[in-house]
């Protein structure tokens, strides 16, 4: 297998960045829902926000190499099987996840740092809060960032059926792309 994508391919690094954003996405909305729920007198009460901060940064850092990427590697071409319909699907379909995705973690980073605080990313760097002058910043983008990640994990789950559509009903070489494995 190759780093970089091919014509027909997805190359490594970016099957391995399709896929960390993927378990690092249903990851942190798991957390999410559990630490909404935990009460102050919790062990983790602090320390489960301040793993979901940290792997929300890390996850903003690796979608910005991601984006990068895909100019530097554009992917493969479409299937030709795939009609027009299909193809414009396609690109509306990764787009709104890339919106999605950038919204959201942009809405977390104007939730933590409302009180003008910088985010500690697992002690190894700090972020600084630049935007803290909001009105009600924190509870608006409290509510962005929760209406935003339930529609990023349902949207989500919908192209991930597209792609067991593609592989199971349509037989075509769609999923088998993004797990390496199509032929040359």
């Amino acid at each position: 297998m190759h780093w970089r994508n091919s014509s027909n391919n997805y190359g490594l690094v970016s099957i391995l960045m399709h896929w960390l954003v993927a378990i690092g996405v249903v990851g942190l909305f798991a957390l999410g829902y559990w630490m909404v729920g935990l009460t102050y007198y919790s062990s983790w009460y602090r320390t489960a926000p301040e793993i979901h901060k940290s792997i929300g940064l890390l996850l903003l850092a690796l979608m910005v190499c991601r984006v990068a990427w895909r100019f530097l590697s554009p992917g493969p071409a479409p299937l030709a099987n795939h009609g027009r319909f299909t193809r414009s699907a396609t690109k509306a379909g990764h787009a709104l996840l890339y919106i999605g995705l950038f919204a959201v973690m942009i809405s977390g980073y104007l939730i933590s740092t409302a009180d003008g605080r910088a985010i500690s990313v697992f002690g190894w760097f700090e972020v600084p809060a630049t935007i803290t002058s909001i009105p009600k910043q924190e509870d608006v983008a409290g509510l962005v960032h929760q209406y935003l990640a339930w529609g990023l994990v349902i949207f989500s789950g919908v192209h991930a059926l597209a792609a067991l559509k593609h592989h199971f009903i349509d037989r075509d070489a769609t999923l088998k792309r993004m797990l390496g494995r199509a032929e040359a």
